[in-house]
């Protein structure tokens, strides 16, 4: 059954709430970056905004955007993957908790802190009573929300859904990855990532929705083929023969995708590990990557869907996210593979429609 981007919103470290279609992308030179946010009055009132936290605000105006794009107005499912949840609400009912001594506590912090908040949070602004699901899986939550979501559509039991991606980084837990490395210990330009010698990334965040339907309408910007996770590459012999079987199951090979695109995020490790792939099976082809514009958060490959997506409806990739080849506007087949720390791998394959 196909499935089809009938609409999308996306709230990041880039202006991309306020532009429709690709906006002026910014260069960071930094170890940690925070959304661009919208003006919230467009999509929340004030009172409410005032008892929410940022990812919520985010959630709810990123999931606006892509229905109101999609004139779908409420949907069949929601699903949402974020590897952290409400960390600024976690953070503030375990302050909370320690200074009052664990007396006195608030009652709302708990409540939003909880990951399946954001989910319920959207279900209960749109009324909207069908599935709800959230999933918390580190760097292949948004990959893992978006493949249950292909398996509704299979079964038949759902004709549309609204898939996010949503992470925020606060202060306190960048602190607290930066204790095992997860970022680069200077201030780095994100467009010299692709070459780094060094390990660690730059942090980032972002709120990104996608809706999703079974109907080709003037709004879909491009089908979503196929969707597979797998944990453990096992070497560069094990993971391009993982990668051919996918293609071969869904009638491609290699020579058949006009674009790869990479999470390389500046780690050296990890950027082996791309570099690797894309040398072994796809030679000279069109090779984007999309980190260095989203920065390193755990749902970030929403948004390497998301620029996949909007170049098949524009016909071509922008040369800030081409790393190898040139574009040339006849873009139909992109293959998405994004890997977490070499333990989980992810592959979206996207064709246009």
């Amino acid at each position: 059954m196909p499935v089809y981007i009938t609409g999308t919103g996306n709230i990041s470290v880039q202006p991309t709430a306020t532009t429709e279609g690709f906006p002026e992308f910014m260069t960071h030179q930094t170890r940690y970056a925070r959304c661009i946010e919208p003006s919230w009055a467009e999509f929340i009132a004030p009172m409410e905004a005032r008892r929410m936290s940022s990812i919520i605000k985010r959630a709810i105006a990123s999931t606006q955007m892509a229905l109101t794009q999609s004139g779908i107005k409420i949907p069949d499912a929601i699903i949402t993957g974020t590897g952290l949840g409400c960390i600024e609400d976690t953070e503030k009912f375990l302050t909370s908790m320690i200074a009052e001594n664990e007396r006195f506590l608030k009652p709302t912090y708990f409540i939003h802190s909880t990951h399946n908040t954001i989910s319920s949070q959207i279900a209960i602004r749109l009324s909207c009573n069908g599935y709800n699901n959230t999933f918390v899986h580190r760097g292949i939550s948004f990959e893992l929300a978006l493949h249950d979501a292909m398996l509704m559509f299979m079964e038949g039991k759902i004709g549309s859904a609204i898939v996010g991606g949503h992470d925020e980084m606060t202060p306190a837990y960048f602190s607290l990855l930066d204790r095992v490395g997860y970022w680069k210990k200077e201030a780095a330009n994100t467009m010299s990532l692709s070459h780094s010698t060094t390990p660690g990334s730059v942090a980032g965040e972002g709120s990104i929705s996608f809706m999703l339907s079974d109907k080709k309408t003037a709004s879909s910007m491009a089908e979503i083929k196929a969707v597979d996770t797998f944990y453990n590459g096992s070497g560069t012999v094990n993971l391009t023969r993982r990668i051919e079987t996918f293609l071969s199951e869904n009638g491609l090979r290699p020579s058949d995708i006009d674009l790869l695109m990479m999470g390389l995020n500046g780690d050296v490790n990890d950027n082996n590990i791309y570099f690797s792939v894309a040398d072994t099976l796809f030679g000279n082809k069109l090779t984007g990557w999309y980190k260095h514009m989203s920065l390193e958060y755990f749902s970030s490959p929403a948004f390497g869907m998301w620029v996949s997506a909007l170049s098949l409806q524009k016909k071509q990739l922008p040369d800030d996210f081409i790393l190898r080849g040139t574009s040339k506007g006849d873009l139909k087949n992109i293959l998405l593979y994004n890997h977490f720390r070499n333990r989980n791998h992810s592959l979206i394959l996207l064709t246009s429609c």
